[in-house]
């Protein structure tokens, strides 16, 4: 298999696939240089930001005074705000750009994770978290198109790295929000982190928008070559089908992926504190765990994509997802399940950024956003799933649906990948 094939759609830039090179000179680079390390930036607090929130969320739950299901469909709302942004935030990448709306969807977010310690019942706390997940799914839409564009300039499958700065955004949010369980109230903790939001923010930003504009990505060149050439109508259209249904397909990868993500985030802490008795303390240290793996894969990313090809990859990583969720929920001590917590997040560390990057390739902004909203779904239905199991049947057993929909995720891109070739 040559190195083109191993590298995947990603890797192809857009004037022409033969001029797939191993590596991008130094000189190509760096005209994009600052805007990669500002968009990373990005990436990065948009992590630590959501790390924050998610490791007050059992402060928070006693504070409403909520159930596992009420807190389940208050986490819905999350989920709501994030999925009812993400179609309008791609129309407006595609009018306005995606570094623009980017900036401004990290400022919603920064100001809106301040929100939560201020609600005092589950109905207050499912408002200021619809405005939440409007910030949040802005800002994943934007930062991707933007990323997206990116890649096609550098030619280099890189958009792990971009995650690899959200995960280790998460994980200092973790830590720091872990220190500071004991000594600052919610109300605080999150006010700091609001601070340093919208610190970033301002300073990346002005990075990001004064950088050298990167070409946007446009649609697969499947259907533009069938409708360049002259070919009949009907075969333009079956091209644009197979792009959709491409599209569709890694849309499919993202829910079940986001579904993993979104039960480790929501109910991580819940389940080691509640089911296996540890102390807030070592529960935030156990998703740091996972975070950290996360991030450790996702640095790795790109050299794995490559080595393995990207296919083989995210079927690995699906897998292993899998086994470390069953590890995790139903290990009966601390250091198992957050072994088997390191698990997962080394398993799903890039099905999530190659099947956005591979939709972005296909569809462009568009693609970014219709498969974003679909992986986000599985936020979606997560909390309501998860949570009413748990109350019916117990946490633990509700955290096993992960397994299932990891195994779903490493089996998708082998379909994925047989219409690509089809394509070519």
């Amino acid at each position: 298999m040559s190195l083109r094939n191993k590298i995947g759609p990603l890797a192809r830039p857009n004037h022409h696939p033969s001029s797939q090179s191993r590596s991008t000179p130094p000189a190509a680079d760096s005209p994009w240089r600052a805007a990669r390390v500002a968009l990373t930036a990005f990436f990065a607090i948009d992590g630590f930001l959501f790390a924050a929130w998610v490791v007050r969320i059992p402060d928070i739950r006693r504070q409403v005074d909520a159930s596992h299901s009420a807190l389940g469909l208050a986490l819905l709302c999350l989920s709501i705000g994030a999925v009812l942004t993400m179609p309008m935030i791609g129309r407006l990448c595609l009018r306005y750009g995606s570094r623009p709306v980017t900036v401004g969807s990290l400022a919603l977010l920064s100001l809106a994770v301040l929100l939560p310690a201020h609600a005092h019942s589950v109905t207050a706390l499912g408002g200021v978290l619809l405005l939440f997940g409007a910030g949040y799914g802005g800002a994943n839409v934007a930062m991707n198109s933007a990323a997206v564009d990116l890649v096609a300039q550098l030619r280099r499958p890189v958009m792990p790295s971009f995650h690899a700065g959200y995960s280790f955004g998460g994980l200092a949010g973790t830590g720091v929000s872990g220190l500071l369980a004991g000594p600052l109230s919610t109300a605080w903790a999150l006010a700091l982190s609001a601070a340093l939001g919208m610190a970033v923010t301002v300073g990346a930003g002005i990075v990001l928008l004064r950088s050298p504009a990167a070409a946007a990505v446009a649609p697969h060149r499947a259907g533009r070559a069938a409708e360049s050439s002259g070919t009949a109508t009907a075969d333009a259209g079956s091209a644009r089908a197979r792009t959709r249904l491409l599209v569709l397909l890694l849309g499919l990868t993202a829910l079940c992926t986001a579904y993993g993500e979104g039960a480790v985030a929501d109910w991580a802490t819940l389940h080691l504190t509640d089911d296996v008795r540890a102390s807030s303390v070592v529960a935030a240290t156990g998703y740091g765990a996972y975070a950290f793996a996360m991030a450790g894969g996702r640095v790795g990313g790109t050299w794995l994509s490559i080595r393995l090809g990207q296919n083989r990859l995210m079927l690995l990583g699906g897998l292993t997802a899998a086994v470390g969720m069953l590890i995790a929920a139903l290990a009966p001590v601390v250091p198992v399940a957050i072994c088997g917590f390191v698990l997962v997040g080394l398993g799903l560390a890039n099905l999530f950024p190659l099947a956005i990057a591979r939709a972005g390739e296909a569809g462009g902004p568009q693609g970014v956003a219709f498969a974003s909203s679909l992986g986000y779904g599985g936020m979606l239905i997560g909390p309501v799933v998860i949570g009413f199991l748990a109350d019916a049947a117990g946490l633990p057993l509700a955290l096993t649906t992960v397994t299932l929909a990891a195994t779903v995720a490493a089996l998708l891109p082998l379909s994925v990948g047989r219409r690509v070739t089809a394509d070519r």
